[in-house]
């Protein structure tokens, strides 16, 4: 056996040391189908080693589980190398495994193993069409290059911005900017241009795709045929791209093509032109006409430097109500949609992968039970990160579905708001030891009942919205036994608008929460309660919160058509679901009653045992005060005694005045990704 272990290991494969009854397969770059799986490497003359492909690995395991080899665990070990992909990956039923069997693809030891699924640009060619150069702004004559997709198979050239469709370029490892004016930021609507006119919130505006642009810049687009526009058309936290119908230089008013935005346009709304040969004027640039397949690009490095890939595939792997089965260190880059999908099933795990550079989501689990995705890198991600959906809220059945110990950051770079690092939806899944970091909007949006999100470092989100939350859940009564804990916030929001951001944020009636232990740095807004009940804010740390703590009863002012019969929404959603009916009338007996009690006035929400340092303690708004919100037992205007404040050390010394207040310890040692775990690259 010594023996056999060295020559393996001379042909760059170890015995895998499992169990009686595993199995070891193989996979390789250089491998072939025709092979049986085994760990040889091949080489020239031989006639056996491993497979090419992942679906010859998975139809090994079909043909063995056929036989009767059924309490087999099997283990698919992945070469390092390059894998493009022509379809998804995808696993059923029969594919799966069991507890004392279970199915686990993963890359051989700590060898770089990449899904792709995009194709490589090998063609670059100099610029040699005057009519091109000519359209070309002068300080990209001479810069930029042309590539002919048609030569390299695509023939999808999808859509310049739709989800699911949306091709991209990636050079270097890293998104290219779709060419746009400006390169930078936005400009403003100077004027909406007549329509439907439409107010909300005293702000006026108009339901129809036209409006009124500052300068002359526009009429440089004549000879553009699909020039599309990007902007927060009215909220600063509602974004959509819109198609030109047209532009009129004289009156300097751009049309838009319907559907137009839902909410309207306004003046002063933000926005941006993209898809443009002509704005193509600074390096890390492309555009691709679509009628001819022919792609521009101005490379911000030599373009021999670097791989450069535009996405092709819409979905890269596909589980679909298979079980045991662990998808573990492979990269994966590339597609356009939704790189890994699984569908029910059960026991299934992403464990320790790097997602990167989509245009959709990175992990989609949707029904099925304890599925997961665990210490795996995910950023450059054109949408969201992980989206966790099961349980059933008819019987307050938990799925036990997880997002644990994962660095999730740069998510959301091409839909803008209410695209999230992790979302949860059901009943009962876990968001823990998660590090979340640079994003325009959210980090963990939820609906649905008994989550727990714990001990996760969040910051540098909500930094190009306005009116938004780094946790976000709202305008459902029912959503109840949330439990918020353990969570450090900091450095939250930057853009400053009529509102503001919050780190936790109870929006519209969001109720039976509990928000506990989290910690609070330079947050905006710490906790929101905008009109729920029965939410408990207890044994937090607010630093430099503004406020720490908000609380009003909007139902009594502008959101009152809520409660007068002319929005039916919350009402719907409470009857949507069996709450005089057990488990519902006894897990949340305070429903029964609701529309008996002042359902406009935000009862039965409690503040205790928190420390304020610095900023604002609490505001409470519309007919509260500590008579109907239970405030109680907090350190505001006291040294809570940090041991570090300056360096974020907020943990506090012995003697701290808080602890006498009946303040409990908050374990800052758990929060954030815990390196005894497996992590991707490690």
């Amino acid at each position: 056996m010594r023996n056999l272990s060295f020559v393996m290991t001379m042909f760059g494969f170890a015995l895998s040391g499992a169990a009686p009854g595993a199995v070891d397969l193989y996979v390789a770059t250089n491998g072939n189908d025709a092979w049986s799986g085994t760990p040889v490497e091949p080489n020239a003359g031989r006639t056996d080693g491993p497979f090419a492909t992942l679906e010859r690995a998975r139809d090994e395991i079909r043909r063995r589980r056929a036989g009767g080899a059924t309490a087999e665990a099997v283990t698919v070990h992945v070469r390092g190398g390059m894998y493009p992909r022509e379809k998804p990956f995808e696993l059923t039923a029969s594919d799966g495994g069991t507890a004392q069997a279970p199915i686990v693809y993963r890359a051989y030891r700590d060898e770089k193993v990449h899904l792709i699924g995009g194709r490589e640009i090998t063609n670059f060619r100099r610029i040699t069409d005057p009519a091109i150069l000519e359209r070309l702004d002068e300080a990209a004559r001479g810069r930029v290059w042309q590539a002919d997709l048609k030569e390299l198979g695509v023939s999808d050239f999808g859509d310049a911005v739709a989800s699911g469709r949306r091709l991209e370029l990636f050079f270097n490892d890293q998104p290219m900017t779709l060419a746009r004016w400006p390169n930078e930021g936005f400009v403003k609507i100077a004027d909406v241009a007549g329509g439907k006119p439409i107010t909300a919130h005293g702000i006026q505006g108009d339901a129809v795709g036209r409006f009124v642009y500052e300068g002359d810049r526009p009429a440089r687009w004549a000879k553009e045929d699909d020039v599309r526009l990007h902007g927060y058309w009215f909220w600063d936290w509602s974004d959509a791209y819109e198609k030109v119908e047209s532009i009129d230089p004289r009156h300097r008013v751009i049309s838009t093509l319907p559907p137009y935005h839902h909410y309207g346009y306004r003046k002063g709304a933000r926005w941006y032109a993209l898809n443009l040969l002509t704005e193509l004027d600074e390096p890390g640039e492309w555009y691709l006409d679509r009628r001819s397949g022919i792609l521009y690009f101005w490379p911000p490095a030599p373009i021999e430097s670097a791989r450069t890939y535009v996405s092709v595939l819409d979905r890269m792997m596909l589980l679909k109500d298979a079980s045991y089965i662990t998808i573990r260190g492979l990269i994966l880059e590339f597609n356009r949609g939704t790189a890994v999908m699984v569908e029910g099933g059960s026991h299934n795990r992403i464990d320790a992968c790097t997602i990167r550079n989509i245009g959709g989501t990175a992990v989609v689990i949707s029904g099925g039970v304890d599925n997961g995705v665990a210490g795996c890198d995910i950023y450059n991600i054109g949408e969201s990160g992980i989206s966790l959906t099961g349980g059933d809220r008819r019987t307050l059945t938990p799925s036990g579905h997880f997002a644990v110990n994962n660095h999730i950051h740069h998510y959301s770079r091409a839909a803008r708001t209410y695209r999230t690092a992790v979302s949860t939806a059901g009943v009962g899944n876990r968001i823990a030891h998660n590090l979340i970091h640079d994003a325009p909007h959210m980090a963990i949006g939820l609906n649905g009942n008994e989550h727990v999100i714990e001990f996760n470092e969040i910051h540098t989100v909500c930094m190009d919205t306005d009116d938004a939350g780094a946790f976000y859940m709202g305008r459902d009564w029912t959503w109840r036994g949330n439990v918020i804990r353990y969570n450090y916030f900091h450095h939250i929001g930057r853009f400053h608008g009529h509102v503001g951001v919050q780190s936790v944020y109870l929006d519209d009636w969001a109720s039976g929460s509990t928000v506990f232990g989290n910690v609070f740095y330079k947050a905006g807004r710490g906790v929101l309660i905008g009109g729920g009940r029965n939410n408990t804010v207890e044994n937090n740390i607010f630093v430099e919160c503004a406020p720490a703590v908000h609380v009003d009863s909007r139902g009594l002012g502008w959101a009152k058509s809520y409660f007068d019969g002319r929005d039916n929404t919350l009402v719907e959603r409470l009857n949507a679901v069996p709450y005089k009916e057990p488990p519902w009338s006894t897990r949340y007996p305070e429903l029964l009653k609701l529309y008996d009690d002042e359902p406009a006035l935000a009862k039965g929400n409690r503040i205790v045992r928190n420390i304020c340092s610095g900023g604002r303690w609490l505001d409470l708004l519309d007919k509260l005060d500590d008579k109907v919100v239970y405030v109680k037992d907090n350190l505001v205007g006291e040294d809570p005694l940090f041991v570090d404040a300056g360096h974020q050390d907020f943990r506090l010394k012995d003697d701290s005045p808080a602890y006498k207040l009946g303040f409990k310890r908050i374990p800052f040692e758990e929060i954030g990704p815990q390196r005894n775990r497996p992590r991707a690259g490690e």
